[in-house]
């Protein structure tokens, strides 16, 4: 009985919840990105670099020249499709970007509510303590 509620305790902390909640919206925010690559910068990439799609980019380990990479496929070869590389490097840039971002902003949130929180009122020094003891002390 002891393990199991410790478990369940572990479960509910919050760094937990945190870490399970972080899992969940990344792997969404990952489709959105791939998305984002796959549907507006990859064919901007493509127009600027004359139409290239480099997910069909690759490099055949029998030394034959194939068309395309399915008849690389389809000739069974083996084949380094160093493409998908280039496009994981870019999901991985632009990833990286939106999550500086997305700290940068809630960086700023922070020092901006730091700024605006009134400082707690000061209190009484040491001898304004003191003489509050003495005067306590003589009556």
């Amino acid at each position: 009985m002891g393990f199991f509620s410790d478990f369940k305790a572990s479960l509910m902390k919050g760094d937990v919840l945190s870490l399970a909640t972080a899992v969940v919206i990344g792997g969404a925010f990952s489709k959105i990105i791939a998305s984002a690559v796959d549907d507006v910068i990859m064919p901007i990439v493509g127009l600027i670099t004359g139409g290239v799609d480099f997910t069909t980019k690759f490099i055949a380990l029998d030394g034959n020249n194939y068309e395309s990479l399915e008849a690389a496929q389809a000739a069974e070869a083996a084949v380094i499709t160093y493409g998908n590389l280039v496009q994981a490097i870019i999901n991985f840039v632009i990833v990286a970007f939106f999550i500086f971002l997305i700290l940068r902003a809630a960086e700023a949130t922070k020092k901006k509510e730091a700024a605006a929180a009134p400082a707690a009122p000061a209190g009484p020094t040491q001898e304004e303590l003191l003489m509050q003891i003495r005067d306590l002390l003589k009556k």
